[in-house]
């Protein structure tokens, strides 16, 4: 493996607090950068790591603590690089290993944090490895390392189990060896391209290992693990029907009020593996840190994945997936809280992400959109754009006062929606294959974001190229249109995030209020109270603060109350 060059890579990050307690990641704001779509510095339509160096200063002005960068590996993109064929280089199409560097010192200068995505779960087809297996005979060394298993029914014609991809259709393809003739098949919770490692291998579990250990010697500041609660099979692989309507990655199905696991996700097992990545992140200063990618309920469930000798943060999807609604925002923020803190870890807030409708379309939906399916042309349930831009703002401002770590999703701060009418030739996302056109899937939050109102590709790419169609009506979310504007998305969130880390809100608690209405929320976290209106009527200031000074508004309020849809900070002595 090659080692980092650079000295500034053999000191530890950027310095902090150490004192338990008061570690970086428990009160960070992690900027999401979906490479492909952030900054494309070459002019090929392609956003690159080149292009994220170049966009830092904006990313530190907006007020971020750390940057979590999906995969940039070297991948045949079938998957959008979540089909990794060497997870210790990078592909051509975003730059080189010197990019990754530089990209890593320069954030460094900037204090700002590191972290990039790994992929256990699976690989590529095209890996090594899962080349070799292909060429190996049944039970030998080379399909162990991953899930080969023979077929059922007469001459093994039928697939080992009935598990169906989280992309949709079968999680089973058969191999055809060198003669033509049929053989095993191999497990892909996701695409046919991405085989699923077998984590009972020592193999795959050392190879891992040194993974982490080739990133952490470059400089990085820890992981983001895709399908944190996938990797470990239930013995036997047995049959699994979800009795629920859960999203693609849902670790459960429900049936009676009776939780199903299923055999697929959240194995006890998985928390060996990170047991052992704990003691290799804790060989290395500036606590490094690992966030899974755990699609499991309830959040008491989740928060094994975060107990003190295994991952540092989770993803918190109960409170993504949460309606615009006072009650139920409060009953889970209660949970997240109670429950994290059950195992010394801060809850994480999160509304977007690459693989979700952005929430400035999801909180006008009035339909259920599970996970993973995704908005398009045809969907009958279209947003209210006006409605889902006010409830994004409020619903950002109302998680941003909450104490724990915070993650936001790029574009997101401009306010974006997702781009629903993108045609279908420009589709590239594998559910919308897989289900037959059934299911848009993830491209509509994924479209390149826009910088520059009056530049190609709104300064997405010099050249106006751009991987997936831009929305011809883009130019008022840019940032060109935004930055300094009095009121504007980018401007809401720059204000947040610096009263969020003048007054440490994310090492805060909160204190609940009693409002008198289930649809505004109301409580103090230090000297910030926040009210929050979720309901469609205006809602009165409530007395003990009518003297307090307005910190922070998500809509205007010109006769000084509680707009519907939105959410106030309230600065108290």
């Amino acid at each position: 493996m090659t080692q980092a060059s650079s000295a500034a890579r053999d000191a530890p990050p950027p310095t902090t607090d150490a004192t338990v307690g008061a570690e970086w990641w428990r009160s960070a704001v992690i900027y999401q950068i979906y490479p492909r779509s952030f900054a494309d510095a070459n002019g090929d339509g392609m956003g690159d790591l080149a292009g994220i160096t170049s966009r830092l200063d904006a990313l530190k002005q907006l007020g971020i603590d750390a940057i979590w960068l999906s995969p940039f590996f070297p991948s045949p993109q079938k998957d959008a690089g979540y089909d990794v064929a060497d997870y210790c280089d990078v592909d051509p199409l975003f730059g080189t290993l010197t990019d990754v560097d530089e990209m890593t010192d320069a954030a460094h200068s900037r204090g700002i944090r590191v972290i990039i995505d790994l992929v256990p779960n699976h690989s590529s087809d095209r890996h090594p490895w899962f080349q070799q297996a292909l060429a190996a005979a049944p039970g030998s060394f080379e399909r162990d390392r991953y899930m080969f298993r023979d077929g059922r029914g007469p001459d093994g014609a039928e697939a080992p189990n009935n598990w169906e991809s989280v992309f949709g259709g079968p999680a089973w393809t058969r191999t055809v060896d060198a003669q033509g003739t049929p053989g095993q098949w191999y497990l892909h919770l996701f695409d046919s391209s991405q085989p699923d490692f077998d984590w009972s291998n020592p193999d795959v579990r050392s190879m891992f290992r040194d993974v982490l250990r080739f990133w952490l010697d470059r400089g990085v500041d820890g992981f983001r693990v895709d399908v944190a609660h996938g990797l470990v099979k239930a013995d036997g692989l047995p049959d699994f029907t979800p009795p629920g309507s859960a999203g693609s990655m849902g670790g459960q199905g429900t049936t009676d009020s009776t939780a199903v696991l299923a055999p697929y996700w959240g194995q006890d097992g998985v928390h060996d593996i990170y047991r052992e990545w704990n003691q290799v992140l804790a060989e290395y200063d500036g606590q490094r840190v690992l966030c899974a990618e755990a699609w499991v309920d309830p959040l008491q469930k989740m928060a094994l994945w975060v107990r003190p000798d295994e991952m540092q943060q989770a993803f918190n999807f109960p409170y993504l997936e949460t309606p615009w609604s006072g009650a139920e925002l409060r009953r889970i923020i209660d949970e997240s809280i109670a429950a994290f803190s059950a195992v010394g870890a801060p809850s994480t807030w999160v509304l977007s992400n690459h693989d979700v409708v952005r929430h400035a379309s999801r909180l006008a939906l009035t339909q259920e959109n599970p996970q993973g399916h995704g908005i398009g042309p045809e969907t009958a349930d279209r947003p209210n754009i006006d409605i889902g831009l006010a409830r994004a703002r409020a619903a950002s401002a109302l998680m941003l006062a909450l104490p724990g770590g915070a993650y936001l999703y790029q574009g997101e701060e401009l306010g974006l929606p997702e781009a629903i009418d993108l045609p279908d030739e420009a589709r590239q996302d594998p559910t919308w294959f897989r289900t037959n056109h059934e299911r848009y899937g993830r491209d509509g939050c994924r479209v390149p974001i826009p910088w520059d109102a009056d530049a190609p590709a709104y300064g997405f790419s010099a050249t106006g190229a751009s991987w997936l169609p831009q929305p011809d009506d883009w130019a008022p979310y840019a940032r060109s249109s935004q930055l300094g504007v009095a009121g504007s998305t980018l401007e809401l969130y720059s204000r947040a995030l610096w009263l969020r880390k003048t007054h440490q809100l994310g090492l805060g608690a909160i204190e609940w209020h009693d409002a008198g209405d289930d649809s505004v929320l109301w409580f103090s976290n230090g000297p910030i109270t926040v009210v929050a209106n979720t309901s469609d009527q205006d809602a009165v200031v409530p007395t003990s603060l009518s003297e307090a000074t307005r910190a922070l508004e998500s809509a205007p309020a010109p006769d000084g109350g509680i707009p519907a849809d939105s959410t106030v900070w309230f600065l108290t002595p």
